[in-house]
């Protein structure tokens, strides 16, 4: 799976306006429909949060992965979101977010929901990788970085 597939600067907010958790989900919702990609904000946030609520999706060293399958998602959709300052998520090492990846998925599309997910982990557990990610403070900066490990097909 290449994340250039479902990202495109668009997709990117750096740093973010929001200042929580709930604030963070929704600001990437909204980004996404911004750019057309998502017919009912209002169903993906619930969808997101309601997971969210089952169980954190920071999964440590800085990063969370808020996701939720929704119907009416034409396919996989994702955004990115940079903290203007780390972010408590209730995250499982109890650290504070730098980063964050949001994911949507039609609920019959979990083989692309499961894949992206798996993809993020472990692009983001190469620790010179992820530090530049957290290091990067535009936009245009996270997206190069991006690029430079997701080859085009």
């Amino acid at each position: 799976m290449n994340l250039l597939d479902f990202l495109t600067p668009q997709h990117i907010r750096a740093p973010l306006v929001a200042k929580d958790k709930r604030g963070a989900i929704d600001e990437l919702v909204d980004l996404l429909t911004a750019a057309g990609r998502v017919p009912d904000p209002r169903a993906l946030k619930e969808a997101v949060w309601v997971r969210e609520q089952t169980r954190t999706t920071g999964i440590g060293s800085g990063l969370a992965i808020p996701h939720g399958k929704c119907p009416g998602l034409p396919s996989l959709i994702m955004a990115v979101g940079k903290p203007a300052k780390p972010m408590d998520f209730e995250s499982i090492d109890g650290q504070p977010v730098r980063l964050i990846f949001l994911l949507g998925s039609p609920p019959e599309r979990g083989s692309d929901h499961i894949q992206a997910l798996a993809r993020v982990s472990r692009l983001m557990t190469m620790d010179a990788f992820r530090e530049r990610m957290y290091a990067a403070e535009t936009t245009e900066e996270i997206f190069d970085l991006l690029k430079s490990q997701e080859k085009p097909g």
